[in-house]
């Protein structure tokens, strides 16, 4: 397949910058081929008792982080985007190619200070930071939250780019298709007996690093670190028994329930702390998710392969067509899609 088959022409205008309530819904419907939009609450009609829906907790850190050379004191901007261990993390930085391996860098107003240890072929650094008691406090307080690049607007309240579920830090972007979700909308699909399940993967490279190959085999995905808890497994494993449906919010959460089943089988395994590389595109064999939560995504993009993979790729024409027809949001504040 080529990158090719993956594009769409999107107008600018509908690029959303800033975060909405009441958001819109696309509902894709894989049987009839239908398409219907309606207001993103009323989502829970497409659901019953005994489903699970299952959420990524992944908390954004403030990642993106400024930083000097301690000796020639040349300006660095670094990206953190992932945790490899101790105090050792893997980094974007800007401009990378004055960042040399042994360089030192320290932050103003801060104690921390980070030594460049390893470089590869890709621009990713491996940094070891050291001096502070609470890498994550910290960060906080110095860094700023890493907004897309289509998002040309400043953010105003950065909690607008979390989950109201998010719990643990460790994502560079957040796993949008969550966005929507409000605490009455939760307590409603409660109510109704809808189950819960959170799993954790952390949002990196893996998600949004964009494809720069024509022949999309040739794309090589950056593994991102996740977590599946023992009661999360347990959750869907029940459900699967008895027949419902297990839903999942955004493609964060998609993948590391399909890659957990490809890897390790079913029933799914609990307790689960690994990475996943997985790349799912048109011809992937979905074993465990039965429904999708999505947002719409980039053209030529991992996320929009996987939604073709989803669903048939013709639907998904379709669905976007009808989603810029209608003038409906894109991308991480946007509007969103059910496939079902």
């Amino acid at each position: 397949m080529k990158l090719s088959e993956f594009d769409y022409d999107l107008p600018k205008e509908l690029i959303a910058q800033t975060p909405r309530d009441g958001s819109r819904l696309l509902v894709v419907n894989r049987k009839d081929s239908s398409l219907k939009i309606c207001e993103f609450k009323e989502i829970i009609d497409y659901f019953n008792p005994g489903d699970c829906i299952i959420f990524n907790d992944s908390k954004v850190i403030s990642a993106r982080i400024f930083a000097k050379e301690k000796y020639k004191n040349f300006k660095v901007e670094f990206l953190i985007i992932k945790y490899i261990s101790n105090n050792i993390w893997e980094v974007l930085a800007k401009p990378g190619k004055k960042v040399k391996i042994g360089s030192k860098f320290i932050f103003d107003g801060s104690t921390l200070e980070a030594k460049i240890i390893e470089s590869d072929k890709y621009g990713i650094k491996k940094v070891e930071f050291s001096n502070c008691e609470d890498f994550y406090k910290e960060i906080e307080r110095i860094g700023t939250t890493p907004l897309p690049p289509y998002i040309r607007e400043k953010l105003k309240d950065k909690s607008r780019y979390q989950t109201i579920y998010a719990k643990n830090p460790g994502s560079v972007a957040a796993p949008t298709a969550g966005l929507h979700f409000t605490k009455d909308l939760m307590d409603k699909l409660k109510k109704k007996g809808i189950n819960f399940g959170f799993l954790t993967l952390h949002v990196s490279l893996g998600t949004f690093a964009p494809v720069r190959v024509e022949n999309i085999e040739d794309h090589i995905m950056h593994s991102e670190i996740f977590t599946l808890p023992e009661e999360t497994a347990n959750t869907i494993n029940e459900t699967r028994s008895l027949g419902k449906k297990v839903i999942a919010v955004g493609t964060t959460s998609c993948r590391t329930l399909e890659a957990t089943a490809l890897e390790f089988g079913l029933p799914i395994k609990t307790n689960l702390n690994s990475t996943t590389n997985i790349f799912i595109k048109p011809g992937f064999k979905f074993s465990v998710v039965d429904s999708l939560i999505t947002n719409f995504h980039l053209p030529k993009s991992t996320l929009v392969m996987l939604v073709c993979a989803f669903a048939d790729k013709k639907l998904i024409k379709s669905a976007y067509e009808k989603a810029i027809k209608n003038k409906m949001k894109f991308f991480s504040f946007g509007d969103a899609m059910l496939i079902i």
